[in-house]
């Protein structure tokens, strides 16, 4: 692949470092790659949004799903992922994660993250929906991705790893030839430089998390704008599957125009034994599925959308009084809390819940190293597509894929570097563009861009909701783009500016994706095409940023997606 040519409009970099490595994001798959390429030798940097700890692995409360228990295997937790990802998972991707995923987790161990034990001093597992064995290893009852991103911080301070805290990656660099050669990133005013700077490497890893701040209600936290993806398109990467977006059936419903991030409750507590009823209390997902309340998270999802309809209700309840106030207390002190932060005591009164948007399972195409079409570019984490999730992702498999694959990039550059003497090239970017190619939205746009994909491309999507959200989309898309080629004029470059031009970009590729796959599969749920149909749409499609700014949205069908139609301009 080669570069669009398309970049942010900023200014110029005004400083730069070099290093082998940058690794953009600091959750579990940014933090262990940054550990791996340095133990490996590799003069590595880490760029983040936030501080170390503020991405969106700390909010994981569920835990890490792994064949660890007595009995288990990792053949059954391949079943069960192929299982949830409703027939579009890569089979040789999820044999990679549930084979070396145990072994990840007790390294994971043994770099300080610390997991609840049992009385007899092993891992104390639970279980979660989709998964028919108790595999997910979890931390300070419900606080797993606090425990995890805690030690991955500790250790990435301890052995001195260069960090760049408060900046917010713009662009990929690359040199004459399309390679990769760095990142420009905008630093915040807290962190080691002011304003707009460059990191010079042959190797970035993408780990920006997710997106789900396109939609107006999300479990993400604010700093999950898209801009992995957003920067990958832009250099001419490949994204698959991002029609497949996942909404956490237990969200604390805090209202109907409640927006931004909202409380999670964990699928653990549906492990534990609670119930889903509505305002009756009626267990209605008895019936609809042999796991009932953990069956997959498509299936929760749906079950309380349809009764939410059939009632004309706001939202279910999730019942788990009968846990009592030690078992709250200990096993999830973290969603007590935060429930009674918001008036709600569950010790004495069922949880009211909602479906909120809460993880892409689709992302930058990558291969089983976390290869990028673009060379030198890797993913991994939820910014990534690495075929392990197909069409819904499977709980408490993301931290674990980003832990293996992770690994597994830090291990190719190690052996690239070795291999070509990479650490001996001095990366030279091709000049920066006087002129950009890419035109700045207001902040405002933010929200407008968050309702119309709310409306049009939520938990219930239609072709008649997704035609409108793609028009809305693109008038804003074309509204910058002409103000931008007849005068010169785009919004004033900034943080603010800068992350509602990703979300666009992103909110773009997923309607067009959505809209293509007529359909119901996974988390893509279609009114207007209630069935799933294996004939027609058991493949991926593929999305790219043409030179001119337009979509080439592709079918395809193999783990190397050739084309099977010529593209569709959007």
């Amino acid at each position: 692949m080669t570069s669009t040519g398309i970049r942010l409009h900023a200014p110029a970099p005004g400083w730069s470092i070099d290093a082998d490595v940058v690794v953009v994001g600091s959750g579990v798959a940014g933090l262990t790659a940054a550990l791996r390429c340095e133990a490996a030798g590799l003069t590595t940097v880490v760029v983040t949004k936030a501080r170390l700890d503020d991405g969106s692995t700390r909010w994981a409360q569920g835990g890490i799903a792994a064949a660890l228990g007595e009995g288990d295997t990792p053949e059954q937790h391949l079943g069960d992922t192929l299982v949830a990802g409703a027939g579009l998972c890569d089979e040789e991707a999820v044999r990679i994660l549930v084979t070396e995923g145990p072994d990840a987790v007790r390294r994971l161990i043994e770099t300080g993250a610390h997991f609840d034990e049992s009385e007899e001093g092993g891992l104390e597992l639970t279980r979660e929906g989709g998964h028919h064995r108790r595999r997910i290893a979890h931390a300070g009852g419900d606080a797993t991705g606090a425990e995890i991103s805690r030690a991955l911080v500790e250790a990435v301070r301890a052995r001195g790893v260069r960090t760049i805290e408060n900046a917010l990656v713009l662009d990929l660099l690359t040199d004459a030839e399309g390679r990769t050669a760095g990142v420009t990133l905008h630093v915040m005013g807290e962190g080691q430089h002011d304003g707009v700077g460059a990191v010079h490497a042959p190797a970035v890893v993408l780990a920006t998390g997710g997106m789900g701040q396109v939609f107006s209600a999300t479990t993400n936290p604010s700093v999950s704008t898209g801009d992995g993806v957003a920067l990958a398109l832009r250099a001419g990467a490949e994204v698959s599957d991002l029609e497949f977006v996942q909404f956490h059936p237990t969200v604390l419903f805090l209202g109907a125009d409640a927006e931004g991030q909202q409380p999670l409750v964990s699928e653990a507590v549906r492990g534990e034994g609670a119930h889903l009823v509505d305002a009756d209390g009626v267990r209605f997902m008895v019936g609809q599925h042999e796991l009932a309340e953990l069956a997959p998270r498509d299936i929760v999802a749906k079950g309380i959308m349809r009764r939410m309809q059939e009632q004309d209700a706001e939202h279910m309840f999730l019942d788990a009084r009968h846990f009592g106030a030690d078992m709250w207390e200990h096993r999830f002190p973290t969603i007590l809390a935060a429930c009674r932060a918001n008036g709600i005591d569950p010790v004495h009164e069922p949880i009211p819940i909602a479906p909120a948007a809460h993880y892409a399972s689709g992302g930058v195409r990558t291969d089983s190293h976390g290869r990028t079409t673009v060379p030198g570019l890797y993913a991994c984490g939820e910014v990534a597509c690495t075929g392990v999730h197909g069409a819904n992702r499977l709980a408490s498999n993301s931290l674990l894929e980003g832990l293996v694959y992770a690994e597994r990039i830090a291990a190719d550059i190690a052996a690239s570097h070795a291999a070509d003497g990479l650490h001996t090239r001095v990366p030279h970017p091709v000049p920066y563009p006087e002129v950009p190619a890419h035109p700045l939205l207001a902040p405002e746009d933010r929200f407008a861009i968050q309702r119309i994909m709310t409306d049009g491309a939520g938990v219930l999507r239609s072709a008649e909701s997704l035609t409108r959200a793609a028009e809305q989309l693109q008038r804003l898309h074309a509204d910058a783009r002409e103000a931008l080629d007849e005068n010169g004029k785009t919004a004033e470059p900034g943080v603010d500016t800068w992350e509602a031009t990703n979300l666009l970009c992103v909110a773009r590729v997923l309607v067009a994706a959505a809209l293509l796959r007529e359909e119901t599969r996974g988390c893509h749920w279609r009114e207007d095409r209630p069935e799933r149909d294996d004939d027609s749409w058991r493949r991926h499609i593929v999305v790219r940023l043409n030179p001119d700014r337009t979509l080439a949205v592709e079918p395809t069908d193999t783990a190397d997606f050739p084309p099977t139609r010529q593209p569709q301009e959007q």
